[in-house]
C-alpha cells in the first residue's frame, strides 16, 4: 500500500467525520477573501483577476464552470480553486492576454523564460478538463507547485512541464488524457541533451488511462514515488537517447504500478504499446527501487514489469539499478534487461519470470 492509499483513507475517515459541520463554498470563499485573497465567481473572469493581483496574491476561483484558459507571467501566484468542483473547460472568449494559452490548446499556462524563470507559482484544488492539448502547460519555472488537481480528457498532457526546475507535482488525479498524464521534460519541441530539473518530485498522485502515466524526457535529478499509475497503456517511461548528458540520476520508487493494459496503436516514435509497466529508454544512473509493479500484460516491445530497452536512436541504458522491487504476474516477463547494455544491475528483487533468465 503506497503512502497515497493511506492517506486517502485518512481523508474519507475525516470526511465521515465532518461532513456535518463542513463549511459551503460561500464561506470557504468568504473566509479566503478574508486573507486578502482575490475571489472569482461563475460568469467573471479568472484572468481578469490574475491581471489584477500582484505577486505573491491568491487568487480564488469558487466552485462552478470556467469556460476559458489561464496565463500566468507573474512569481508567486498562487491559483486555488474550491475542490474538483473548481471545472476550466475551453472556451471561446477570452480575457487578454489568455489567448496565447488557448492558442497552445491548454486550461492553465505558466510561461517564464530561460534567463527569467517564473518562480514560486502554485495551483491548488481544481479540475481542467477537454482541453485541446494540456491541464497545466509550463515552460520556464522554477518552484512550480500542482497540487490537488483533477487533469483529465486533455488531448495530450494532462500536466506538463518544460525548460523548468524543482517543480514539485503531488496528489493530483490524472485520467485520460491523449498521451501522458504527467510530462517532465528538458524541451519538447527539439531534440537536446538532459537538464537538470534540480529535484523535482512527482509524488502521491493516481494516473490512470492515460497512454502513459508519467513520462521523464530526457530529464535528471528527479524523484517519482507513491504513485499509483493503473489503467494506462504504459506506465511509468525513463526516456533518453544519445546525447550528453544522458537522461537518468533519478529515483523511482514506493510506487505501485499495475494492470496497465489498455491498448494504444503505434506513433512517428512509439511502436504500438500494451502492459508496459516501468521502462527505462535510454536511461543512466536510474534507481528502481521498492515499487509493487503487478499484472501488466502485452504483447508490445514493451510489455513486461521492469523493462530495460534501447532508446528510439538505438542507445542503451547504462548503470541503473533495479532492487528491492516485488514485481510479479507481468508478461512476457517481470524483468527484462536485454538492450545489452553495460552496468545494469538487478538486486533482491521478488519475482517469476525474467528475460534473460536468472535475474529474479
Amino acid at each position: 500500500m503506497t503512502k497515497r492509499h493511506l492517506k486517502l483513507l485518512a481523508c474519507i475517515a475525516v470526511a465521515a467525520g465532518t461532513s456535518l459541520g463542513a463549511a459551503p463554498p460561500s464561506a470557504s470563499a468568504t473566509a479566503t477573501a478574508s486573507i486578502g485573497a482575490r475571489v472569482v465567481h461563475p460568469g467573471q473572469s479568472i484572468q481578469a483577476a490574475v491581471n489584477a493581483a500582484q505577486p505573491g496574491d491568491t487568487v480564488y476561483i469558487a466552485p462552478g464552470t470556467y469556460r476559458e484558459s489561464v496565463l500566468i507571467t507573474k512569481p508567486g501566484l498562487t491559483l486555488m480553486g474550491g475542490g474538483a468542483n473548481t471545472v476550466l473547460m475551453p472556451g471561446t472568449r477570452m480575457t487578454k492576454p489568455a489567448q496565447s494559452c488557448a492558442e497552445l490548446g491548454s486550461g492553465i499556462c505558466v510561461i517564464g523564460a530561460a534567463d527569467k524563470p517564473v518562480t514560486g507559482v502554485h495551483i491548488r484544488s481544481l479540475t481542467l478538463s477537454g482541453f485541446k492539448k494540456n491541464g497545466v502547460w509550463a515552460s520556464g519555472t522554477d518552484g512550480l507547485n500542482v497540487r490537488q488537481v483533477v487533469a483529465e480528457k486533455n488531448g495530450t498532457w494532462g500536466i506538463a512541464q518544460e525548460k523548468s526546475v524543482r517543480g514539485v507535482f503531488r496528489d493530483n488525479t490524472v485520467r485520460g488524457n491523449g498521451d501522458s498524464g504527467i510530462m517532465i521534460a528538458n524541451v519538447v519541441q527539439s531534440e537536446g541533451s538532459a537538464t537538470d530539473t534540480m529535484g523535482t518530485v512527482v509524488q502521491d498522485n493516481l494516473l490512470e488511462d492515460n497512454r502513459i502515466g508519467v513520462t521523464l524526457r530526457r530529464v535528471r535529478n528527479l524523484s517519482v514515488s507513491d504513485n499509483e499509475v493503473t489503467g494506462n497503456c504504459g506506465g511509468v517511461f525513463v526516456v533518453g537517447d544519445e546525447n550528453k548528458p544522458t537522461a537518468g540520476e533519478m529515483t523511482i520508487s514506493d510506487n505501485w504500478v499495475h494492470h496497465n493494459n489498455k491498448s494504444c496503436p503505434a506513433t512517428a516514435r512509439m511502436p504500438a504499446l500494451q502492459g508496459a509497466g516501468i521502462v527505462l529508454t535510454g536511461s543512466q544512473g536510474t534507481l528502481v527501487r521498492s515499487n509493487t509493479v503487478e499484472d501488466n500484460a502485452g504483447t508490445s516491445p514493451y510489455a513486461g514489469g521492469v523493462v530495460l530497452f534501447k532508446s528510439f536512436v538505438g542507445a542503451a541504458n547504462t548503470d541503473n539499478v533495479i532492487r528491492d522491487n516485488v514485481v510479479q504476474r507481468n508478461k512476457p516477463a517481470d524483468l527484462a534487461g536485454a538492450d545489452n547494455g553495460s552496468g545494469n544491475t538487478f538486486e533482491r528483487n521478488r519475482c517469476g519470470a525474467s528475460k534473460p533468465t536468472g535475474m529474479c
